[in-house]
């Protein structure tokens, strides 16, 4: 990897009050991201991917409802986070929503859609992390759920949320394993 993670981050996240499970779940998101950007092979910002996914999460010391994002890009950018972190942070929710979207969902009006190929990694990194350590158990290995992903979020509506939810997961998917197989590791 060309880019590991910090313990001022992880302290950051403590201090600001993040929860331990929430703390690996962001652990877990940027281990996998870090590893599915080195495996495109393209000249990626690991930073960007390393750090983005670390604090994803970071206004779930606040809340788990759907603003966390927003609260967490609030709170990252009192500390200082830099803007790419926090739009990485703010547009999460849901795989990045388009305005009318936020609207129904009782978010500030603004378009939350993913512009990079970084905060792709990141969303989709997350999603995959929430299938892997899924409760239920539905996949055994994380290449089980890269290889089942669309089966899974197609069945298990907590994962695929609604139709445009899921189509949007579908497109990051179907892109970032191609990047993955050119790339020669995927």
């Amino acid at each position: 990897m060309k880019y590991t993670l910090r313990e001022s981050d992880l302290a950051l996240l403590r201090k600001t009050g993040v929860s331990e499970p929430d703390i690996a779940h962001c652990v877990a998101v940027a281990g996998k991201a870090l590893e599915m950007a080195q495996r495109t092979g393209l000249a990626l910002d690991f930073e960007l991917v390393g750090r983005g996914a670390l604090f994803h999460d970071l206004g779930k010391a606040r809340t788990h409802d759907i603003e966390h994002g927003r609260i967490g890009a609030e709170l990252g950018a009192g500390l200082g986070l830099p803007l790419p972190i926090l739009h990485i942070m703010e547009k999460h929710v849901r795989g990045g929503l388009t305005a009318p979207e936020a609207v129904e969902l009782g978010l500030p009006v603004k378009d939350y859609t993913l512009r990079s190929l970084e905060e792709r990694i990141v969303i989709y990194a997350d999603r995959l992390v929430d299938i892997i350590t899924d409760p239920g158990r539905i996949v055994a290995s994380e290449a089980e759920a890269e290889e089942r992903f669309e089966e899974i979020l197609t069945t298990h509506a907590r994962y695929g949320k609604n139709a445009v939810t899921l189509a949007r997961y579908l497109g990051y998917h179907r892109e970032i394993q191609g990047l993955m197989r050119r790339g020669g590791t995927g």
